[in-house]
């Protein structure tokens, strides 16, 4: 493999309760008390695409509560433990690497930058740069254009089912990023990397 392109949340942040105590607290506000783990079935697909999933009703109104909401929880975002070290190892061996996460600028801003990851790529694709987000191959393609690479040698890396029918529309390999503890849920990856360090196998 030559090209690296990774998720974000899930992947290589760790933002599930961020996004999920938000919303909690937005719901309950509403009138709505849901479980945190019921909740946390719809993490890492698109915002939209979640509170359909849920059966949240007035799901515009949520939805533009629930970005700003996030801010109130930003301390509880980590970067997973040996993260850094594999991208900067993949890095110094000649891969390319880019992102390409269904965040808004704002959130890769205050995510990524904020949290040192930004610049270990070289592209970055977000959700204002695409027509189609996941499950369509939109943003990997432009990633891979922006990266001149070889769909071949291109290894598109995440953790949600999404994840997986996005890179399977664009014919490259997904990697499931176990190091983030949980199991593939309803897929079934090209690989998985029990660390991130597993990654460096693939040179």
């Amino acid at each position: 493999m030559k090209s690296f392109i990774f998720d974000i949340d899930g992947t290589l942040l760790d933002t599930e309760a961020m996004y999920i105590k938000s919303l909690q607290a937005i719901l309950h506000e509403r009138g709505m008390d849901r479980p945190y783990a019921e909740l946390a079935t719809t993490f890492g697909i698109p915002s939209r695409d979640a509170l359909i999933r849920l059966k949240v009703p007035e799901v515009e109104k949520v939805l533009a509560l629930w970005g700003p909401r996030t801010q109130a929880y930003r301390e509880t975002v980590a970067v997973y433990p040996g993260v850094k070290a594999a991208l900067q190892q993949l890095k110094d061996a000649g891969a390319q690497l880019a992102v390409m996460t269904s965040k808004q600028k704002f959130e890769y801003e205050r995510d990524v930058v904020g949290e040192g990851l930004a610049d270990y790529f070289t592209q970055h694709v977000i959700a204002e740069d695409v027509a189609h987000g996941k499950p369509d191959p939109d943003g990997i393609l432009l990633a891979m254009a922006r990266l001149h690479a070889d769909p071949a040698s291109t290894i598109y890396v995440g953790d949600t089912d999404y994840d997986v029918r996005a890179s399977q529309a664009a014919h490259v390999t997904f990697g499931f990023a176990g190091w983030n503890g949980k199991q593939p849920n309803g897929f079934t990856p090209d690989m998985t990397f029990a660390q991130p360090k597993d990654m460096l196998k693939l040179l």
